[in-house]
């Protein structure tokens, strides 16, 4: 019954970690689907946009977003992209059908604007290659493009648009979901292994240093989920830096909030088990070498009775309205549970992309000539963008518990600490899944003076409560009044970011 009040406990200890956080955890992800690109990213005629035509309120929410990386072109729409298309003079450009998402794409925007956007953004590259309608030679091509000093063919071409200066990108995905009926050029696991592996040969001749990412399965309920990653792996062994994961959840799919809420257990499920398979792999071939993961698309995504993907007009048009969902505070939570597992597992987890950034399940959303906004969404990651760096410790909590059918028993807490030895500061995030108020006691060792110096929450007494004009701040972050330094209080449903400084000062 309300005021009533659950309790849980959480140890932490500075000798107990899992790994140091890489940056890379707190990427997003671009695609040409929807209005992510023209109308997100990209809008002329608006009136923050800079000579480029960046629209200005976007770069600055997304540089206050603090995104380290962004994975580009796709997703789907890379299966069927040749990536010539956009680079060179805008009015020689060929308008094409993208078959991915039924859209006309105009080729306004391409690789050379998005590495612009990138810098003014201030976020590393992730770049996608065609393994479905292309191959190995598109592929070397664009890192010859890309990444290569002046004087070769794709290298003077770049030159000759206007970019004397190779772009380093570093971080490379093979293709995109080719286990997916739905994808363009979809192959089965041995024939995408075999060409990712001369793919990402062929590439890294043309430049040693690139990282490259392969396709794990599309998803945890694809039937080839498992089977895929070892074949995949198997065949591509030594170009795979990391194998890909995607996750989406939608609330439509769960019987009850309880059960949406503990979705991320199947994320947690899923990166387990890609991990054990790859290190299968890693002992068949004695190989030391571990395989990161990159769990490059990853949110809430309401799929279910979503008529951008019922359509039977055959229509194609430029930058239409797809899944541009309103994400509520329920939402927010589970994005925040969904980071916490990450963090977890941060000894695998390497990379991961938020999907996506602008308008399309996305926790930026913008008007046509209009505003640009925060979704309920877009806090959950600030906040681990902004202090989650450092090293994850393996926290012991207590909590109690409530059961889900498809799980079993859940835990009412979701929690993590991340420690930062230079600033001598921990911070908590946790989520409270529960409908009572939770008494959070915190056991802290070998780090003296360490108290609570700020709790931030994100909740609200309505969980379908969502930023949407003009009420774009009807859901925001808040601080909470501190009790005793080992006290805090959770609001029911609640996502926290507990700070802890020497002696509780602040930061």
């Amino acid at each position: 019954m309300a005021g009533d009040r659950s309790t849980a406990r959480m140890v932490i200890d500075p000798s107990f970690t899992i790994a140091d956080v890489d940056d890379r955890l707190y990427g997003s992800f671009v695609e040409h689907m929807g209005r992510a690109v023209y109308g997100g990213m990209w809008e002329p005629d608006h009136a923050t946009a800079d000579e480029d035509g960046f629209r200005g309120d976007v770069l600055a929410l997304v540089r206050e977003l603090a995104v380290t990386t962004i994975r580009y072109p796709g997703g789907n729409f890379v299966s069927g992209y040749d990536w010539e298309d956009g680079v060179g003079p805008r009015e020689l450009r060929p308008t094409r059908l993208d078959l991915a998402w039924r859209s006309l794409e105009p080729n306004l925007i391409g690789t050379d604007e998005f590495i612009a956007w990138a810098r003014k953004a201030r976020v590393e590259p992730m770049l996608a290659v065609n393994l479905g309608t292309r191959g190995i030679d598109a592929a070397r091509a664009l890192v010859e493009y890309c990444n290569s000093p002046a004087g070769t063919c794709w290298a003077d071409r770049r030159a000759a648009n206007g970019h004397p200066d190779p772009y380093g990108v570093r971080l490379w995905c093979l293709g995109n979901e080719m286990d997916g009926p739905w994808q363009i050029g979809h192959k089965d696991a041995a024939e995408y292994g075999t060409l990712a592996a001369e793919a990402g040969k062929a590439m890294r001749v043309v430049d040693p240093s690139i990282e490259l990412v392969v396709c794990g399965s599309s998803h945890s309920r694809m039937p080839t989920f498992g089977a895929w990653e070892d074949t995949v792996l198997d065949r591509a062994w030594d170009v795979a830096d990391y194998i890909s994961l995607h996750s989406y959840y939608d609330p439509a799919r769960y019987p009850d909030l309880d059960a949406y809420l503990a979705c991320s257990l199947d994320l947690g499920r899923m990166i387990d088990g890609v991990a054990a398979i790859a290190d299968g792999v890693a002992a068949r071939r004695r190989s030391r070498r571990r395989i990161g993961l990159s769990v490059d698309e990853w949110n809430v995504w309401y799929q279910r009775g979503n008529p951008d993907f019922e359509r039977t007009d055959g229509a194609f048009e430029r930058a239409p309205g797809i899944a541009q969902d309103v994400h509520n505070v329920a939402d927010a939570l589970v994005v925040g549970c969904l980071i916490i597992t990450m963090l977890r597992r941060a000894d695998r987890v390497r990379i991961a992309c938020l999907a996506q950034l602008l308008n399309t399940i996305a926790p930026i959303q913008t008007r046509d000539r209009g505003p640009a906004w925060r979704q309920t969404t877009f806090y959950p990651f600030l906040h681990a963008s902004r202090y989650g760096r450092g090293t994850v410790l393996r926290v012991e909590v207590q909590a109690g518990t409530y059961r889900v059918a498809e799980e079993g028993e859940v835990s009412l807490l979701e929690a993590t600490a991340v420690h930062d030895p230079d600033a001598g500061t921990v911070t908590i995030f946790a989520v409270n899944r529960g409908a009572d108020e939770m008494e959070l006691r915190t056991v802290v060792r070998d780090l003296p003076g360490l108290a609570p110096s700020e709790h931030i929450v994100l909740c609200d007494d309505d969980l379908d409560a969502a930023n949407t004009p003009p009420g774009v701040d009807r859901v925001l972050p808040r601080i909470l009044p501190l009790l005793e330094p080992d006290r805090l209080v959770l609001p029911p449903r609640s996502w926290s970011v507990v700070r802890m400084t020497p002696e509780g000062r602040g930061t």
